[in-house]
């Protein structure tokens, strides 16, 4: 939960034995020249960086030696090319990169080229792989709630070991958690920092805390979830149950206008990580200016239906080179780069001294003229739709136009070569047929004789037999083998070379570069909320969750987050904290936390809490000081009506104003008369008598229902049985009057 923004400057190890320390002045020596003084030097800080990544998602710790802290940061989504990686990379410059040996491609690649990078100042990290096993969550939990740290105290049992590291480290990210583990593991196998010490000395751990980039605000997922920021529902359709969530009501389901999955792939990144960059907000606001403008409506319409031709172009070219491109693929392909050069076309008329037009002006060059005029002059696509798979178009290759001209005129040929077979034939069988089937050739086919029972009487002089289909015996024959070696499989060549079209096609990636993630990420004219705050910002939330054992309880988890994290850089929305146990229990809860806080003087983080505990104020339980300032809603009260100005102005509310609230409601006037008359004698110390009238009333209708009994009574009637009334009707009746 808790983050610090900006890295810190590290500073080196305090000194070794028999180094001088740093608080000591030191005597001047002459000014003569100086032998560097090695073994007086100070081993540098090293950074060892642990990072899996898996399914979009990136897990990251690391340990820095020179302060014997773990930092992680949480799972953060991240792009197929690793760029949130690279900015860690590059910001913390650690001294090596442990991950597992079992490895996505992407990640096996990008680690490759760190692995190269020559140029990298001082030197390039090193790259260890450690067995996947020891990245398992199970034994990464252990690992982590098993340590020994310096920082707990000896007395802390098991359960407030686990409470206490629940607070701090977010065990619901368990990419970061596995990456822990990973972490931990490597730092006990190569000993960092204790390498001279005896075995059961262990790697010195002196805290954990959360890592944030630079220009980056921190929120956590309690925060999202309470403040309805991103919401997941199931959906209702019963045949998508099980594929997964979608977004229910939230405020990225509201600004979210996008009309390609490339835009909302982004706009939920900028909402999972925030920026404080002035440069790329003022960016953002630029084109959002722009599209507000009413003369420029009918400009992002059409940026609209543009960006909504826009698909998954990476995934299509990962489909041709599997050779599993579709006919819808193309089609696909071809809307999206005509679509790009429109989009390319329409943000070069627009002012290029708004980023986001400048770049797409750019991005997109004229080579994608090139690749959609070589995609509408080979591929055929009403061929294509025709015969449910992908076809080009004649005069493309004059090797496949000559092998379909074989494949149409096969029938009649085939039909002269089954005429000269027939003549060889038995005199027996009644008719033959030459066949061609993909991937097998050419084969004699022959009807079944009833003298063919067994299959030794399938043996037929001059032919090889092949299988029995349908009572039809295929044979190949010395025509047949001579058909193949002549013509080939005409059926697969034709199909099979249009497979490497994307290669076939001269210059089609000749520099050309299509990246739908420039510029159609932004919906053009819906305005995309962006606030500005001052670097190292976080957002902790502490939400009232509904009532579980104590310990356990939500509520006091996230509390105990905020307490243990939050920095004077930190924003901490408490709202009805206490609520859920004990009043007293609750209201000294809320008091002790906000005077932790207080107690911090400079470095107290910015706090608002929203409470309806009056006593906090009226038993003056927290401390007068410029820290403290009360605000309230105003309010004005007409007559019976209490009026809302829904301004916040300073000061304490002096009641809750329930009263109002419940006549609003609808609430009968007795029953508000009434607790108004119980609130007051709670306040006065006075003790709560029932009313008389209601009791007066109650019992004067239980009399009227017991005469009314007696005056119905019939003492004529021979069934009459007058103790059975007496018991049943009477007794009971007299116990509610007396």
């Amino acid at each position: 939960m808790a983050s610090v923004a900006a890295t810190p400057t590290r500073t080196p190890n305090g000194p070794g034995p028999g180094e001088a320390s740093a608080s000591f002045p030191t005597v001047a020596s002459d000014p003569g020249p100086r032998e560097p003084e090695e073994e007086g030097e100070e081993e540098p800080a090293e950074i060892h960086l642990c990072v899996l990544w898996n399914s979009g998602y990136l897990g990251i710790a690391y340990y820095d030696t020179s302060d014997s802290t773990i930092h992680f940061m949480p799972d953060a989504p991240d792009h197929e090319s690793l760029k949130l990686l690279q900015r860690v990379l590059d910001e913390i410059d650690p001294r090596s990169v442990v991950t597992s040996a079992k490895q996505d491609e992407n990640m096996t690649r990008f680690l490759g080229k760190l692995a190269s990078q020559e140029h990298r100042e001082p030197k390039r990290p090193e790259i260890i792989f450690l067995p996947s096993v020891d990245f398992g969550l199970e034994i990464s939990k252990q690992r982590l709630l098993s340590g020994n740290y310096s920082f707990l105290p000896d007395s802390m049992t098991t359960t407030e070991k686990i409470l206490f590291l629940s607070s701090i480290i977010p065990f619901d990210c368990l990419l970061m958690v596995r990456a822990l583990g990973g972490l931990l593991k490597f730092l006990g196998r190569r000993r960092i920092g204790v390498e001279l010490e005896d075995y059961n000395v262990s790697v010195p751990i002196l805290g954990f805390k959360k890592f944030v980039l630079t220009n980056l605000v921190s929120i956590d997922q309690d925060t999202y979830s309470v403040l309805q920021i991103f919401k997941s529902e199931s959906h209702p359709s019963v045949y998508k149950v099980a594929s997964g969530l979608k977004e229910g009501l939230s405020l990225f389901g509201i600004l979210n206008r996008c009309r390609c999955k490339w835009g909302e792939k982004l706009l939920r990144l900028w909402f999972t990580r925030p920026t404080q960059d002035l440069g790329e907000l003022n960016s953002r606001l630029d084109v959002i200016q722009f599209f507000l403008l009413p003369q420029n409506l009918d400009m992002a319409q059409m940026l609209h239906r543009l960006l909504g031709h826009i698909k998954n172009v990476p995934l299509i070219l990962k489909r041709m080179t599997l050779s599993h491109t579709k006919v819808s693929d193309w089609q696909v392909l071809y809307k999206t780069v005509y679509s790009a050069l429109g989009l390319r076309d329409a943000c070069r008329s627009l002012p290029q001294s708004i980023q986001l037009f400048r770049d797409i002006a750019q991005e997109f060059s004229d080579d994608l003229h090139h690749i959609a005029s070589l995609i509408g002059k080979v591929v055929d696509f009403e061929g294509s739709l025709a015969e449910n798979r992908f076809t080009v178009l004649p005069n493309i290759d004059p090797e496949i136009d000559e092998k379909k001209r074989r494949l149409m005129g096969l029938p009649s040929f085939l039909t002269e070569v089954a005429r000269k077979e027939l003549e060889n034939l038995d005199s027996r069988i009644p008719s033959c047929s030459v066949i061609y089937i993909p991937l097998i050739g050419f084969l004699l086919s022959i009807p079944r004789l009833p003298s063919m029972v067994e299959t030794s009487d399938f043996e037929i002089e001059g032919l090889d037999f092949m299988f029995l289909s349908e009572e039809k015996l295929h044979y190949r024959s010395a025509r047949t083998k001579e058909l193949d070696a002549l013509l080939g499989d005409l059926h697969c060549d034709i199909r099979g070379d249009p497979a490497d079209a994307p290669a076939a096609m001269p210059g089609a990636g000749a520099g050309s570069r299509l990246d739908p993630g420039v510029g159609p990420c932004l919906p053009p004219g819906r305005p995309v909320g962006s606030c500005q705050c001052r670097s190292g910002l976080r957002l902790l939330k502490a939400p009232l969750l509904p009532t579980a054992p104590w310990g356990t309880n939500p509520e006091w988890q996230q509390v105990a987050k905020a307490v243990n994290n939050a920095t004077e850089r930190s924003l901490v929305l408490v709202d009805e904290f206490g609520k859920g146990t004990n009043t007293v229990d609750g209201l000294a809860l809320l008091a002790a936390v906000i005077r932790h806080w207080l107690a911090l003087g400079p470095t107290c983080p910015h706090v608002f809490v929203a409470t309806n505990f009056l006593s906090l104020v009226q038993l003056q339980l927290l401390p007068r000081g410029p820290l403290v300032q009360y605000l309230t809603m105003e309010t004005c009260e007409d007559g019976d009506d209490l009026v809302f100005f829904y301004q916040v102005c300073e000061g304490v509310a002096r009641a809750s104003h329930a009263s109002h609230t419940a006549a609003q409601a609808g609430l009968p006037e007795k029953l508000i008369a009434r607790g108004k008359q119980v609130s007051d004698l709670i306040r006065s110390g006075k003790p709560i008598k029932p009313v008389k009238e209601l009791l007066k009333e109650k019992q004067m209708e239980n009399c009227q229902t017991l005469v009314d009994k007696f005056l119905k009574l019939d003492l004529e009637d021979p069934s009459l049985d007058l103790d059975i009334f007496m018991s049943q009707e009477v007794l009971p009746a007299a116990t509610t009057i007396l």
